[in-house]
């Protein structure tokens, strides 16, 4: 006898478990263009350094800058708490690893001093960098005007979970139509994962979104909450709302694949998912240039009664150019991260990152294994 479902799955996909197809014409991997823009800001490459006091502080924004790239800056961490923000990151980097998440809880219970978050910005600004800054949203109508009133060029309110319509006992709460009339900066919004809730985002005017709920490599939301969905089918359901927004507004809003990032391969597959740009944090903080110094950790790992993140220690490589532009002599795709999307796009006759998301892919788990025998036995 039939018994009747209650909830149908669908099959969804990480990284590992897709490949992409070659195309049937191939390109000069120098002919590929790989700008990214938002609203009137345009990189000369669409990755992003991520919101996190282990990868973005003033000099690893300026260097992101100036390299191509952004870097935002979280105004909730320990940049805006502490004067001396260094001493507070040796201290975290030297804790036990039974002693950091309290020390971290106690770290980050520590008020956000808001003359900081001025001088934070305009010691970013001066350096000739675009500065973008990270807020979560209960602070967003505290510190927006501040943000804006410093100079900040684009405003990012993220959260482990963003929607447009939240509930709350909050007589009015975060309404971004309403900050977007306020601030007269781009403002992207995340994270997200479903093509419903990317659609209504967009639909309140922001300039782009994030994608991802905890894929990151410091994150447990996974673990402690059980939310979240795989990027590769994250990536493409929310796609395919920026394509119905297009349609619908004759507005491009760029969606941004947050997380799970770990090699060139999946930055690659990323784009070919219909990303228009990745947010990276892990790699990273492997830069010389990175304040962690060898550590990352989720900013949600110092909640004082639900950690969501894990301090995890990365090592020190090689520098930030060298991880974004190469030369490399290692094999793992941890370095050259642009080279590997302009000879992937080259590989798959894609021109621009536009085309990039018009490649075939395919359902593929033996991608990383098909007969790697001998890399299997040696590492």
């Amino acid at each position: 006898m039939a018994t009747p479902q209650f909830k149908e799955l669908r099959r969804s996909y990480g990284f590992d478990e897709v490949a992409i197809v070659p195309g049937d014409i191939t390109a000069n991997p120098d002919h590929t263009n790989i700008d990214f823009k938002i609203d009137n800001y345009t990189f000369s490459m669409p990755i992003i350094a991520a919101a996190m006091d282990a990868v973005t502080d003033v000099n690893f924004a300026t260097l992101m800058s100036q390299l191509g790239g952004l870097a935002v800056l979280n105004l909730e961490g320990a940049q805006t708490r502490y004067d001396n923000p260094e001493e507070v990151l040796t201290e975290i980097a030297q804790a036990s690893g039974a002693e950091v998440t309290p020390l971290l809880q106690n770290i980050y219970s520590q008020p956000i001093k808001e003359h900081l978050i001025g001088e934070r910005i305009q010691s970013i600004k001066k350096s000739g960098a675009v500065c973008a800054v990270s807020v979560a949203p209960a602070n967003t109508k505290q510190f927006a005007p501040i943000a804006a009133e410093a100079g900040a060029d684009i405003f990012v309110v993220q959260s482990t979970v963003t929607t447009a319509c939240h509930i709350s006992k909050s007589y009015r709460g975060l309404i971004f139509s309403e900050l977007r009339e306020s601030i007269p900066i781009p403002i992207i919004v995340g994270n997200c994962v479903s093509y419903s809730a990317c659609l209504e985002l967009m639909r309140t005017g922001i300039s782009g979104v994030l994608v991802g709920v905890g894929p990151g490599a410091a994150c447990t939301t996974r673990q402690v909450l059980g939310i979240g969905v795989p990027q590769v089918t994250a990536t493409m359901d929310c796609a395919a709302a920026r394509d119905e927004y297009l349609r619908e507004s004759g507005r491009y809003v760029p969606i941004i694949t947050d997380g799970g990032i770990s090699n060139g391969g999946d930055l690659c597959k990323a784009f070919a998912s219909g990303a228009d740009a990745v947010m990276l944090g892990s790699i990273f903080a492997q830069a010389e240039e990175a304040p962690g110094l060898g550590y990352h950790w989720g900013m949600s790992h110092p909640h004082p009664a639900l950690p969501r993140g894990t301090r995890i220690k990365v090592g020190t490589t090689v520098t930030l150019e060298q991880i974004l532009f190469g030369p490399t002599s290692v094999t793992d795709g941890s370095q050259n991260l642009v080279g590997a999307l302009r000879t992937a796009m080259g590989a798959c006759g894609a021109l621009t990152i536009q085309e990039m998301h018009r490649v075939e892919m395919i359902i593929a788990p033996s991608i990383t294994t098909e007969g790697k025998s001998w890399q299997r036995l040696q590492s």
